[in-house]
């Protein structure tokens, strides 16, 4: 089949502004979005080699999506020892988290940028003889380049949002020919899977990579530091916080904190760079701030703004109470509740979790909350401070436990299409 017309533009368009991509690249470098060190990776010039054998090539966008990996991973070097493994992922703090996280064996590259010298270099270079992508990921030149050099290609976990699923639906022919690439395509929920198939794609069955993770790791040190450093101060997290929802979290703790005034709230925005803006949102509430990324402790603050990577595992441990952010304000869709529910820790979330349908199991269940509103925050804050929530927390976790049972192991299928 001829490629679509579109797809066709896309190539010229795309081919057209690389020339720009060096510039702009160096742009977001300078503002720290970018490793300067590596911005020849997202060209598509590998700073690696390619190891011999068999390869299998994993793409995550950014943390949570090569978070998700880290099962698959595992499953994939269990299952066919010889294979090598390269991850990809497309942001910085990504490929930090990945070099914290990943067994040394495994390799670790930026994705390339979308255009089509880029992605032929990455895949001429790397030759992958199996592409997985997960969740959301569609780039039309990279999954073409592949396609094109003989990859068998999966897309898992595969979500779908209603604004890019009206966005493919304007071009039908050049959805139908880049999903069509794919031989295998398991949705994440049934919503992804009525809108994939709609689009074009043959959709086999359902997988959730987030299921059956494991729990999040947490320094052993570092833990004992912090809980002789807090002795009997009871912590509230507020895990993953973006932009609108801070002033929020910390009105509640302020008023919740009343009622124990030697409370501790670890604040841990999502994108750690933004903890001098968080911390200057603590002190105009009239709160004291210790900052991780600096070295301080919590000591005496209010507040300890912990915007440093890969230790959300410390914070659950400690919490009585964890508020799960990208909730309380739109177009963010919610974060993972199986990571405070794993950790037995209570957690309530905000009303915008379209996101991850598994919070309506949690719900049903009696195994957390919605909090939409500034004195629902403030009550359960409360409730944490005064009496914990034990009951909360056992139901989280065994809700957790019964569905990552329910994820199942994809490598062996993933196998058979490379014939491994």
């Amino acid at each position: 089949m001829s490629r679509p017309a579109s797809l066709a533009l896309y190539a010229v368009a795309s081919g057209l502004v690389a020339p720009l991509a060096p510039g702009l690249l160096q742009g977001r470098a300078r503002r720290g979005k970018e490793d300067p060190e590596r911005l020849g990776e997202r060209l598509g010039r590998s700073s690696l080699s390619r190891p011999d054998g068999q390869l299998a090539w994993l793409h995550g966008a950014s943390v949570g999506e090569g978070l998700s990996l880290l099962p698959l991973v595992d499953g994939l070097r269990a299952a066919g020892p010889d294979l090598q493994i390269l991850v990809t992922t497309g942001t910085r703090a990504s490929a930090e988290v990945m070099a914290q996280r990943l067994p040394p064996s495994v390799l670790h590259q930026f994705a390339p940028v979308d255009t089509p010298d880029a992605t032929a270099r990455f895949i001429a270079h790397w030759r992958p003889d199996l592409g997985v992508f997960v969740e959301s990921e569609l780039w039309p030149n990279l999954i073409a380049a592949a396609r094109g050099a003989g990859t068998r290609l999966a897309l898992v976990s595969a979500r779908m949002s209603e604004a890019s699923f009206r966005g493919w639906r304007r071009f039908p022919r050049a959805a139908a020919a880049t999903l069509g690439a794919f031989e295998l395509v398991l949705a994440r929920d049934e919503v992804a899977a009525a809108r994939l198939t709609a689009l074009g794609a043959r959709v086999e069955g359902a997988w959730d990579a987030k299921l059956g993770a494991g729990l999040l790791p947490a320094d052993p040190d570092a833990l004992a530091a912090l809980r002789t450093d807090l002795a009997e101060r009871p912590v509230i997290l507020a895990a993953s916080t973006h932009p609108g929802e801070e002033p929020i979290v910390l009105a509640a703790f302020r008023q919740a904190a009343e009622t124990r005034p030697d409370a501790l709230l670890v604040l841990v925005p999502r994108h750690p760079a933004r903890g001098a803006e968080v911390e200057a949102l603590v002190r105009a509430q009239g709160l004291t701030a210790a900052r991780r990324s600096h070295g301080e402790d919590p000591g005496g603050a209010a507040v300890y703004v912990a915007d440093t990577l890969g230790e959300l595992g410390l914070y659950l441990r400690l919490a009585r109470l964890a508020f799960v952010g990208g909730s309380l304000v739109d177009g963010v869709g919610g974060h993972n509740p199986l990571e405070p529910a794993r950790l037995g820790c209570a957690f309530v979330t905000g009303p915008h979790t379209e996101h991850w349908p598994i919070y309506d199991a949690f719900l049903a269940a009696g195994a957390t909350r919605r909090v939409g509103k500034l004195e629902d925050l403030v009550a359960v804050m409360v409730e944490a401070l005064e009496s914990g929530l034990a009951d909360m927390a056992r139901r989280a976790e065994a809700t957790a436990t019964g569905l990552d049972r329910d994820g199942r192991s994809l490598a062996p299928r993933l196998l058979e299409l490379i014939g491994s």
